[in-house]
């Protein structure tokens, strides 16, 4: 079969080179354009770019496909190419742009896309994060037959993850791994059997991951503890976590904590929220609007990530 792919992140990346390893033929690669990266924000292709680059594998990059929309040239180009090939089936993982109902309908077998979620739970943008900060014990991904809405599409295979204590980063590592072969394995099911059996997604259960926001950052202490400290696990490495400590000019970013279980000792149900409890190597200690925050890796404005036992060794909170 030929496969035309469509990613453009590292999550997207994995399943190209799975997909390249398997012996499928991948004639095309579409991916978004080439973005500034860096201190000295050079141009820098994707992930997927610079993996099909290294495997001879044309690239395409179109800024739309809507042959309607603000680039109508761009897409009819697109159009063309994709044509030209007559694909069996395209790939699509964290692309990055719609696409229109002619690309849907273009190859012969249709859009299969790799979701970072168990469908319908977490449509959307960002599933990863929106579901370690729900507090969901697991998540998973699924491998759907595309159509027009979002996310709505057959599931065509799932398999779940236990979430545990991963942080975004780390969940996004063991989806892409789990996507990779799970997408592997829809393929050589549809080279075999010219056929795939999918299953409509039941109407229950529907929620939507919205897009992160770089607002989401600031840590808001009047909320429970476990609830930060999911939302910092959340949104590790991107927005990041943010909260302002006494004797410090700028806000610091919070890479890791956790919420104390059990009695806090002395008199912390009286602290208001934001107040430093202890500042100790085993923990900068916060009250928060229900129970008491421990940060445990933390970065100064300008500086590196540190240890809580580093960090407390150049920071000490005022008296009172």
């Amino acid at each position: 079969m030929n496969v035309v792919f469509a990613g453009t992140p590292e999550f997207a990346r994995q399943a190209l080179a799975a997909i390249l390893q398997a012996g499928f033929s991948v004639p095309l690669v579409m991916t978004q354009p080439d973005r500034p990266a860096g201190r000295g924000m050079k141009l820098t292709p994707s992930p997927v770019k610079q993996h099909a680059l290294e495997h001879d594998i044309a690239v395409i990059q179109p800024l739309s496909l809507r042959l309607d929309g603000k680039y109508p040239e761009e897409a009819a180009r697109a159009r063309d190419t994709l044509q030209a090939l007559q694909p069996d089936v395209m790939v699509v993982a964290a692309y990055g742009l719609i696409l229109p109902q002619w690309v849907l309908d273009l190859p012969r077998y249709g859009c299969l896309n790799i979701h970072a979620s168990l469908l319908p739970r977490w449509r959307g943008a960002a599933p990863i994060q929106r579901a370690i900060e729900a507090g969901d014990k697991e998540t998973g991904i699924a491998i759907m037959q595309m159509d027009a809405g979002l996310d709505t599409g057959h599931v065509i295979a799932s398999e779940s993850v236990s979430i545990g204590e991963q942080n975004a980063a780390q969940l996004h590592d063991t989806l892409a791994d789990v996507g990779a072969q799970q997408i592997v394995a829809v393929l050589q099911t549809l080279d075999r059997e010219g056929k795939l059996a999918s299953t409509v997604q039941p109407e229950d259960g529907v929620t939507y991951a919205a897009k992160l926001d770089k607002r989401e950052a600031a840590l808001d202490l009047s909320l429970e503890a476990v609830t930060l400290a999911r939302r910092i696990r959340a949104f590790n490495p991107v927005p990041g976590s943010t909260l302002s400590l006494p004797g410090l000019n700028d806000p610091v970013k919070v890479w890791d904590a956790c919420a104390l279980e059990g009695a806090y000792p002395g008199d912390a149900a009286a602290a208001k929220p934001g107040q430093v409890l202890a500042a100790t190597p085993q923990g900068v200690d916060i009250a928060t609007g229900k129970g008491v925050l421990r940060l445990l890796q933390l970065q100064k404005a300008g500086g590196k990530r540190q240890p809580v036992d580093i960090f407390v060794t150049g920071w000490k909170p005022p008296q009172g």
